[in-house]
């Protein structure tokens, strides 16, 4: 006998944001996957690219954080905000001028940025493990704590390529997991 039940995720949320409108996800994931074959097929341009996002945001955070410094004036501190501000458009204005350089660290903050947004990506496959598809977000961050790891052993020789090349892999993966789950979660499903 077969009855006839809407496949749910665990968390409510989750359930909510991929059910919504499945095209958006299947849009969004093959979108991902072309800008991460993108990069792998291109690691120093994306290597680079990477760096100049991140000059930038310095160079805004920091404009933002000066305008912040001296709205608050009264409220103290003003010397410390500002050498904070300071320093944050001091740093993206280096990380623009010399992207190369910037490579380098970048490189390393991103190597502990995959392995920790990989880590709490296995976290949440457990906490959907019952929804269908829950195995390819578990896959992805499983493969990101690899990449985390092998980006932190081969750090600082082979900065130039291999941030680009494995942005591109991580990215990959992440489409690949939103294209299933979006694909896979129709209002109803035929279950046994």
């Amino acid at each position: 006998m077969y009855k006839e039940k809407t496949m749910r995720f665990t968390d409510p949320d989750i359930n909510n944001q991929v059910q919504v409108n499945p095209a958006w996800g299947i849009g969004i994931g093959i979108l991902i996957i072309v800008l991460g074959v993108i990069a792998i097929a291109r690691p120093l341009f994306a290597s680079i690219a990477s760096t100049l996002v991140f000059g930038w945001i310095f160079i805004i955070a920091g404009i933002i954080q000066m305008i912040y410094a001296l709205q608050s004036r009264r409220d103290g501190h003003i010397a410390w905000k500002l050498i904070i501000s300071v320093l944050y458009v001091l740093a993206g204005i280096l990380i623009v001028a010399n992207p190369l350089q910037g490579v380098l660290t970048l490189t390393l903050v991103l190597g502990i940025t995959i392995f920790l947004q990989s880590a709490l990506q296995v976290i949440m496959a457990f906490r959907m493990r019952p929804s269908q598809n829950w195995g390819w977000v578990l896959l992805s961050g499983i493969i990101g704590i690899i990449l985390g790891i092998f980006i932190w052993s081969t750090w600082p020789f082979n900065a130039d390529w291999i941030i680009g090349t494995w942005v591109g892999v991580n990215l990959s993966f992440d489409g690949i997991w939103i294209l299933a789950l979006s694909s896979g979660s129709r209002p109803a499903v035929k279950l046994i």
